[in-house]
């Protein structure tokens, strides 16, 4: 009895998507939104879902049009632009897997959190290399445990009890010695408070919307899968939205703007600022596990990524290497190694800024994709234009260090996949002639 490969429903793919949304950003990006915004700060959050919409209808647009997986592998493209969405795409996750990292460490040991993150990274590249993946049933349980975290957020927030005062993750991190990353004082790009400051906390909050392609990536085992990338796309971003906006507000009313922005914990420290320790412990173990299982699903679709690209002879062919597993495990070695790296050298608003950066960078080439469909409707030129567009403006509007690092990685890796494109085509030039040389040969 052979069973049907389309077996995903439009619900689990939501909550497969509202596990992928309700991640690293939840807990870490509204501390540097708020610095850039200040009180403004749901002003950002919409301004992000509105873009993450945007994408989705794209996503779904190329979808529709290339079933094939064309939703995210811009086949639209000229060759160039295709291997900048490739590479923007790969420098965004693994940047993400970096950011993810320290926030976990900055949850779970504010005092060390470094090493606990370098930890955190060693044991998801030996889940990875082994086939670890994370469940349907994983995913409807992270999804019930940020929405209990949120519900306490919440309460809490509502009383306004933390406006005021110093906050715990800081006080515990200055007496180890190990000062806490501060994004007001990363923010040199911003103005809070001012129509600017609003689109540089956007930026920084569509971190927390990235992952609105997981849908598609589902591809095949999708019930119906030219429906149910539109559909659970949507829901799922509208849900996250409410709940984005719901957190931010009670972290600006619990904390205020100012505290709210100088916090590497905003959760937790608005659970201690209520005088809860228990809760407190509890948000600190939902932090632990969102930000543990982003980074284990992260860093999976990161060395699929390179392994995809070095199939292609966009990057070098190792990566492309299987286990018996059937995991690309060199790609979760060097990927695994150079998160380390990035997470020794650079904290995790420095690598939630480049993510969100190279992300935006993706998307927008998505969308210019997508105005290259042919037979477009006129709803998907105007998503296209206003999506793309208004993707370009955020990502100019981060900080100019987070542009800088991201601009670097980006057009160096470009460069790299370009000529390794290149080499291995002259390559099967190559080998291509002396064959059309015997073939001649035995003709005459």
């Amino acid at each position: 009895m052979s069973g049907a490969p389309q077996r995903v429903s439009t619900a689990t793919a939501v909550v497969v998507a509202l596990a992928a949304l309700l991640g690293t950003g939840l807990y870490a990006a509204f501390a540097p939104a708020a610095a850039a915004a200040g009180p403004w700060l749901p002003l950002a959050v919409v301004l992000a879902g509105v873009v993450a919409l945007c994408n989705v209808s794209s996503i779904a647009d190329l979808t529709a049009a290339r079933p094939g997986g064309g939703g995210l592998v811009p086949t639209d493209l000229p060759p160039a632009a295709g291997r900048l969405a490739g590479v923007a795409r790969l420098v965004a996750r693994g940047a993400a897997a970096a950011a993810a990292a320290g926030v976990f460490g900055a949850y779970v040991l504010p005092s060390r959190p470094v090493p606990v993150a370098i930890v955190a990274v060693l044991v998801v590249i030996g889940l990875n290399v082994a086939g670890a993946r994370i469940s349907v049933n994983a995913c409807r349980g992270l999804v019930a445990a940020a929405v209990g975290v949120v519900l306490l957020v919440m309460i809490v927030g509502a009383s306004g009890s933390g406006a005021a005062g110093p906050s715990a993750a800081l006080e515990t991190a200055a007496a180890a010695g190990t000062p806490a990353e501060l994004p007001v004082g990363t923010l040199q790009a911003a103005v809070p408070g001012s129509a600017f400051g609003v689109l540089t906390a956007a930026a920084f909050a569509f971190f927390a919307f990235a992952g609105t392609s997981r849908v598609a990536e589902l591809g095949g085992s999708l019930r119906d899968p030219l429906r149910t990338v539109r559909r659970a796309s949507t829901i799922a971003v509208l849900i996250a939205g409410a709940i984005f906006l719901a957190v931010s507000g009670a972290l600006l009313n619990g904390l205020g703007a100012d505290r709210l922005a100088s916090s590497p914990t905003p959760l937790a420290s608005l659970i201690d600022a209520g005088g809860s320790p228990a809760l407190g412990v509890l948000v600190r173990v939902g932090a632990a596990v969102a930000t543990g299982s982003a980074l284990l699903a992260v860093l999976s679709r990161a060395s699929e990524n390179a392994a995809r690209m070095a199939r292609a002879g966009a990057l070098p062919r190792m990566l492309a290497r299987t286990g018996s597993r059937g995991t690309p495990w060199v790609s979760d070695l060097v990927g695994g190694l150079l998160v380390v790296l990035v997470t020794l050298l650079v904290g995790p608003v420095t690598a939630l800024a480049i993510s969100a950066c190279a992300v935006l960078v993706h998307y927008a080439l998505l969308h210019v994709a997508a105005l290259r469909l042919p037979g477009r409707s006129r709803r998907t030129l105007a998503v296209a234009i206003v999506g793309g567009l208004l993707c370009l403006v955020l990502a100019v509007s981060l900080p100019t260090w987070a542009l800088t690092s991201t601009a670097v990685l980006l057009v160096g890796g470009w460069l790299l996949s370009t000529l390794l494109v290149r080499t291995s085509g002259a390559r099967r030039d190559g080998d291509e002639q002396p064959h059309s040389g015997e073939d001649g040969e035995q003709a005459a």
